[in-house]
């Protein structure tokens, strides 16, 4: 049988994607008429033309299939049409969830995020038991996959099988956007990065992310999350990674929070006010980069297997991926 796969012409969609033909999996990709297929280009695969706010669409590229997965999201720290997140990261995952809920889909993998996860206050790593403090959600982005991931639960819990995965922050090639995680690579070789936070991100190769909901799929338990995750950095080991990668220096100068948070403010209403346009320091970047996002992978190490290859090579990837695309 086929497996259809949302957001494959995205970063981790397209590593998910490509782990699915590797293993000789025949596959659907749902893509809107508009998309990039750039991250597409030259799989062996059937493209349909769909949108998960059109259900009709959905039924049609979801017909002969028996495996969901559902990893497209709008991932964005600012955005114009703050209802435009809500719809497809809410009202979209509502949609394609409940159409293959109908059609009596086998297994159906959700992507999440550890964005849904709770934080220690200590700063110790975090796993899935830990109970989610809404203050932390401080973003339309993270407050989207929260209600989301309640939407995949309540639909599984009506028969449909979904594992839900929560990735940490995967690195790699093929960031075509970029995410804010690239952002940092590239704004670190364009010398845009004249002092770092004190905070901290769990990263995880992109690869082995995608191989992760994989065996979710095949090893996970219906109801279950599980984080998809490496290895716990500071912002400031990140940065002294990429100088050994890259001969660039790393910042030195650490920057105090309230001017980080007083720069999104002013960019953030130069942006509302004026630009229309994406602000130079996301507000809600700085609010996430507050708390150090460190995680517990072990349960999907443990139960799924999920691989641990060194993230500094996935930071090395991604160098070179933004290196010859110029960005």
């Amino acid at each position: 049988m086929t497996t259809l796969v949302t957001g494959a012409t995205g970063f981790l969609g397209s590593a998910v994607a490509r782990e699915l033909l590797k293993d000789g999996r025949k596959i659907k990709l749902l893509v809107r008429k508009d998309s990039d297929l750039s991250n597409t280009s030259g799989l062996q695969v059937e493209v349909v033309k769909g949108d998960i706010r059109d259900r009709s669409s959905l039924k049609s590229a979801m017909t002969g299939c028996s495996t969901l997965y559902h990893v497209a999201a709008y991932y964005s720290l600012w955005d114009r049409d703050k209802k435009l997140i809500y719809d497809i990261n809410v009202e979209g995952t509502r949609n394609i969830l409940e159409t293959a809920l109908e059609l009596g889909l086998e297994r159906v993998v959700y992507t999440s995020t550890v964005g849904c996860m709770g934080l220690r206050n200590d700063g110790t790593p975090a796993n899935e038991d830990q109970p989610m403090d809404p203050t932390t959600l401080s973003n339309d982005y993270k407050t989207s996959k929260f209600q989301a991931e309640k939407i995949a639960l309540e639909i599984q819990g009506r028969g449909l099988p979904v594992i839900i995965v929560n990735p940490s922050t995967p690195v790699g090639p093929r960031d075509i956007k970029p995410t804010p995680t690239g952002k940092i690579v590239v704004d670190f070789l364009n010398g845009k990065m004249p002092a770092y936070l004190d905070t901290g991100l769990n990263l995880i190769d992109v690869s082995d992310c995608a191989r992760g909901h994989i065996l979710a799929e095949e090893k996970g338990k219906p109801g279950e999350r599980y984080i998809l995750g490496n290895k716990n950095m500071s912002l400031k080991e990140i940065l002294l990674a990429l100088e050994k990668i890259t001969g660039i220096p790393a910042p030195s100068i650490k920057m105090p929070y309230w001017v980080a948070y007083t720069a999104g403010l002013a960019c953030e209403a130069m942006s509302n006010l004026i630009t229309q346009k994406p602000p130079a320091v996301p507000l809600a970047g700085v609010k996430m980069a507050k708390y150090f996002m460190y995680f517990d992978s072990s349960k999907a190490i443990r139960e799924l297997g999920l691989p641990q290859n060194p993230v500094e090579n996935a930071l090395s990837q991604s160098v070179q991926w933004f290196q010859e695309n110029h960005r």
